[in-house]
């Protein structure tokens, strides 16, 4: 009976550290990306930045929103477009041409991806330079 009690206690916390160890590991959430957005004129455009470019910032699928209500994400928020980014020179740009938003406010969001966490651009009026 001990022998058997033994290999129940083994089993046991060989699980628990299986939990513990899958824990830590999801914990981290991957690299910092940072989303950029600009609307000066008709163009809605930006950057994607990241500590790990490659993975991160090259390819990333970046989603634009017209916010509608006091701030990001509320559910009545409109996506008017997306685009990948791709590099130009040492950025990663993204450009969804002209979607009629002028004077609305917007902003861009890159979803989390494998390794990499996700962001939200700041929001801006487009058509303003700010």
């Amino acid at each position: 009976m001990k022998g058997k009690a033994f290999m129940a206690i083994a089993a046991l916390a060989a699980a628990a550290g299986l939990v513990v160890t899958g824990a830590a590991s999801a914990g981290g959430g991957g690299a910092e990306t940072k989303v950029t957005i600009k609307a000066p004129g008709g163009d809605v455009f930006g950057k994607v930045k990241s500590s790990k470019p490659n993975k991160c910032a090259n390819g990333r699928k970046v989603k634009v929103y017209r916010q509608k209500g006091g701030a990001q994400g509320g559910g009545d928020d409109i996506k008017i477009g997306s685009d990948i980014a791709q590099a130009n020179g040492p950025n990663y740009e993204w450009n969804i041409g002209q979607p009629g938003v002028s004077g609305k406010k917007i902003y861009a969001r890159a979803g989390k991806i494998r390794g990499c966490k996700a962001d939200n651009s700041k929001t801006i009026r487009a058509g303003s330079t700010s």
